[in-house]
């Protein structure tokens, strides 16, 4: 800023300083007569413009090196190195602007971080998506390239597990593009628990046999308070994770409790079980701990989704489990909750 641009930021103070003179100049006119009137006039006028221009020049040379080094900063396209070099304030105006200045610097740093991570989170689920659709696919060619000696229904059998995998596929692709979206799709009713258990059942009934694991809903009464859309994809992803790590002839079993806090879903499996070490990290997107390195059909993505939309339906999971000894997957519905407070 030159000495120019300096004056006509003072142009208020200017405009005060000139009211101030003419009034004060009126007064002594009218009080004192005669040419004495005109020489106190000329001399205050001039002994108060002296100091004026003093008291503004002297400020403009203060505050010099603040805006020369202000004005080199502008357009540096290096934020970091900018607001590292931002001049010492000299003036309670002045640090307000550079602690705010400063504030706006770091939230913006922290939304851009925010971005990038979920920017490269919807990445690595692409990626791993498109892996997971590719198995079926491939799978369904080498069936249709070794059908000799096979026969129709045998064909047909196979092909529709094939498919069932890359509906499951895309049904989680949906699902996770929806959930940022998640306040404007949900419609809380009261969902009777057996109802969704068994047609989560039914939708994968063919595993339940061909595993023959048996499904146990004896002790399955309550309704809870959800949406049953959103509340059957967070079953499916439990029961779909619960056939996939128990072994044959197991069994599954659903039951639900109450308490004076909250209602819980049980669903308990006889599966492999989860080492202590990675049983607080199922819930992480895209973790698949030592269960992942030995099943080639772990995504780590499954439970990430059940206990996000769980989250925003105002539910909660947690899990229990015991390598070797099965897992317990719980779904929380809390008694006391306000849905308008859901995003």
């Amino acid at each position: 800023m030159n000495f120019i641009q300096y004056l006509k930021d003072k142009r208020y103070f200017f405009a005060v300083y000139g009211m101030m003179m003419l009034f004060v100049s009126l007064i002594m006119f009218v009080s004192v007569n005669g040419q004495d009137a005109i020489n106190d006039i000329v001399y205050a006028n001039t002994g108060c413009f002296f100091f004026a221009a003093l008291y503004v020049t002297i400020g403009y040379l203060y505050r010099k090196s603040f805006y020369k080094e202000l004005s080199e900063l502008v357009g540096n396209k290096q934020e970091d190195w900018a607001i590292a070099a931002m001049p010492e304030p000299q003036n309670t105006t002045q640090e307000l602007y550079l602690n705010l200045l400063n504030q706006l610097y770091l939230e913006q740093s922290n939304g851009t971080l925010k971005l990038q991570g979920e920017i490269k989170d919807h990445q690595d689920f692409i990626l791993s998506w498109i892996h997971e659709v590719k198995l079926p696919i491939a799978a369904s060619r080498l069936i249709m390239e070794n059908r000799a000696g096979k026969t129709a229904e045998y064909l047909v059998d196979k092909l529709e597990d094939e498919l069932s995998k890359i509906d499951s596929s895309v049904e989680q692709a949906l699902y996770y593009s929806r959930i940022d979206s998640f306040s404007r799709d949900y419609f809380i009713t009261d969902v009777p628990l057996p109802i969704i258990v068994k047609e989560s059942v039914k939708k994968v009934a063919k595993l339940f046999i061909n595993k023959r694991i048996r499904p146990n809903m004896e002790e399955l009464s309550h309704s809870v308070n959800s949406d049953s859309k959103w509340l059957f994809y967070i079953v499916n992803q439990v029961v779909a994770n619960s056939l996939t790590y128990t072994e044959d002839g197991g069994s599954i079993t659903f039951l639900s409790e109450e308490d004076e806090q909250e209602k819980r879903l049980l669903i308990q499996d006889t599966g492999i079980g989860i080492k202590s070490a990675d049983l607080r990290r199922v819930f992480d997107k895209g973790f698949t701990g030592s269960i992942g390195r030995t099943h080639s059909k772990s995504t780590g993505m499954g439970l990430y989704l059940a206990k996000q939309m769980a989250l925003k339906l105002g539910h909660d999971l947690s899990i229990q489990s015991s390598e070797g000894q099965g897992t317990t997957l719980i779904i929380h519905f809390p008694k006391v909750r306000n849905y308008d407070d859901l995003r």
